[in-house]
C-alpha cells in the first residue's frame, strides 16, 4: 500500500490521469456523433476536378489550401453540406462584402457543385449532403413540427418562415421556396448568423417534422383572408391603423358635413 500511494503521489500521476481521461473522452465522443462526410465517397478524378474550381474561384478568400484568410473562414472540417448549400442557393462565391452573404444567381451547374464538395470534403471530415430519404418532408409530422419550428426557428426566421430583420444588417432568410436539403444543410451547418442544429440537439427526425411543418404552412391559405405577408403584428396593425383610423375619419367627415 505504502508503494501504491507513493506512486499516487508522483508528480506525473495527475497528468497521466488527465491524458487518459482525454483519451477516454475523445474515443467515446468519436463512437457516439453521426457518420461524417467521408472523401472516399467521391472518386479522386471529382476530388481534383473539384480542386481546380476551388482554385479559380475560391482560393482568393479561402486560401490556397482552404486554411482561411483574414475576409474569409478556413473550409477545413465544414463539409459537403457547406459547399451545397452556400454554393447551391448563389451565396458563394461572395460578390460583394456585407453584413452577410445574400441569396442570389447559382452560378455552377449540380455538377460542378458535387465536385467542389467533393473536394471540400477531402479535406477533413464535416457533415455531408443528406440523402433524399433525410429530406424527405412526408416522412414528419407538420403539427410536432409547428412546435418544434416555434421553440427553435420562429424566433428568427418568423411563424411563418418568412424571415425577420436581426442586428447590425443582418436577417433571417426566408424559407419559401427553399429546397429541403438546404433547409436542412443550414440546419446542421449554421450559415450566417444560425447556430448549428447538430443530431443530437434536433435529430433527423425532428429536422423532417419541421420540414412537414414548412411544407404545411407554405401551402396552406391563409385563415384570415389577406395574408399581408404572413409577417405578424406589425403589418396587421398598421393596415388596422390605417384603415380603421381612416374610416373613422372619414365618418366623422361625413357626419361634420350632414350637419352643417
Amino acid at each position: 500500500m505504502t508503494a501504491l500511494a507513493a506512486r499516487r503521489r508522483h508528480p506525473l500521476a495527475t497528468a497521466l490521469l488527465v491524458l487518459a481521461g482525454l483519451v477516454v473522452t475523445g474515443t467515446a465522443y468519436a463512437a457516439i456523433i453521426p457518420g461524417q462526410a467521408n472523401a472516399a465517397q467521391a472518386s479522386p478524378e471529382d476530388v481534383a476536378a473539384g480542386r481546380k474550381l476551388y482554385l479559380a474561384n475560391c482560393a482568393t478568400c479561402h486560401g490556397l489550401n482552404a486554411e482561411g484568410r483574414a475576409q474569409a473562414p478556413s473550409l477545413i472540417g465544414v463539409g459537403a453540406a457547406a459547399v451545397d448549400f452556400q454554393v447551391g442557393t448563389g451565396r458563394m462565391p461572395l460578390a460583394a462584402t456585407g453584413p452577410q452573404a445574400p441569396q442570389g444567381r447559382v452560378d455552377f451547374t449540380d455538377t460542378e457543385i458535387e465536385q467542389l464538395a467533393a473536394y471540400v470534403a477531402s479535406l477533413a471530415p464535416g457533415p455531408p449532403i443528406p440523402s433524399a430519404e433525410t429530406v424527405d418532408a412526408s416522412l414528419g409530422d407538420p403539427a410536432r413540427g409547428a412546435l418544434l419550428f416555434s421553440l427553435n426557428c420562429a424566433m428568427c426566421h418568423n411563424f411563418a418562415g418568412k424571415g425577420g430583420a436581426l442586428t447590425r444588417g443582418k436577417y433571417a432568410a426566408s424559407l419559401v421556396g427553399v429546397s429541403n436539403t438546404h433547409i436542412y444543410e443550414a440546419m446542421v451547418t449554421g450559415p450566417q448568423s444560425m447556430p448549428v442544429f447538430t443530431d443530437q440537439i434536433i435529430t433527423p427526425q425532428d429536422k423532417r417534422d419541421i420540414m412537414a411543418y414548412l411544407a404545411t404552412v407554405h401551402a396552406a391559405p391563409s385563415p384570415g383572408g389577406l395574408g399581408l405577408g404572413s409577417i405578424g403584428p406589425v403589418s396587421e396593425g398598421l393596415v388596422g391603423w390605417i384603415v380603421g383610423l381612416g374610416l373613422l375619419i372619414g365618418c366623422a367627415v361625413w357626419l361634420g358635413a350632414k350637419a352643417a
